[in-house]
């Protein structure tokens, strides 16, 4: 039988794999409200942020009760810090969900611009990287939260490029301007979900290599 302590950290990684599952589904049927025009799986992104905001409150809960009653050494020390971390990061990545949804319901007032192809794309890189960063959380590898950190540019030129298409767009023809600025909106959201994920990642990455990267964009492992 598993010690106490055990059971707390395996319920700790099983409540942020939950959390990760619906924070991807989130952003999944957000961006199908977006591209579809599908009020309805917008409502459903709303309704679920309220069950990922509690989740993110019991991995904190978790996390105190683990410090308050294990007097954990360093290493599990950090494991909470982190895990904690990671949790504020996927309420964030939720809540740019939730603002996806909303200009969903914003551009399904009106007819569709023709530029959205390349939202899927991004969103889809991003999901990736999401993946990859908590599989590498839940497997202990370094290695794999090492490859998500640089696919956050590959996010951002997608949205560069987005904005400039929808930028020409509302400078072509006024009638654009409200739908443009509704769908830059949508990929700006992408973006800072990504870099969330990006977030997630370098704390990953520190805790099972011991090396913070978070504010030097490079990695050395000697």
């Amino acid at each position: 039988m598993s010690h106490p302590f055990e059971q707390q950290l395996a319920r700790i990684r099983e409540t942020l794999l939950l959390m990760s599952t619906l924070t991807d589904r989130s952003l999944t049927l957000a961006v199908r409200a977006v591209v579809e025009r599908d009020n309805q799986l917008a409502d459903l992104v709303e309704a679920s942020d309220t069950e990922i905001d509690q989740l993110e409150v019991a991995v904190d809960d978790l996390v105190v009760t683990y410090m308050a009653t294990h007097g954990p050494i360093a290493r599990d020390s950090r494991l909470m810090l982190i895990a904690s971390k990671i949790s504020s990061n996927l309420e964030r990545i939720a809540d740019q969900a939730t603002k996806i949804a909303r200009r969903a319901r914003d551009l399904n007032q009106e007819p569709q611009l023709t530029e959205v192809e390349n939202i899927p794309e991004m969103a889809s890189l991003m999901k990736e990287m999401l993946h990859d960063a908590i599989t590498s959380f839940v497997e202990a590898r370094y290695e794999l939260a090492q490859t998500v950190i640089p696919r956050d540019k590959e996010v951002d030129e997608l949205n560069r490029r987005i904005s400039r298409k929808l930028i020409k767009l509302m400078i072509e023809a006024p009638e654009n301007v409200t739908r443009a600025f509704n769908l830059i909106t949508v990929a700006k959201a992408i973006e800072r979900a990504a870099d969330h994920v990006q977030n997630i990642a370098e704390e990953v990455f520190y805790l099972y290599s011991g090396q913070d990267i978070r504010h030097e964009g490079k990695i050395s492992l000697g």
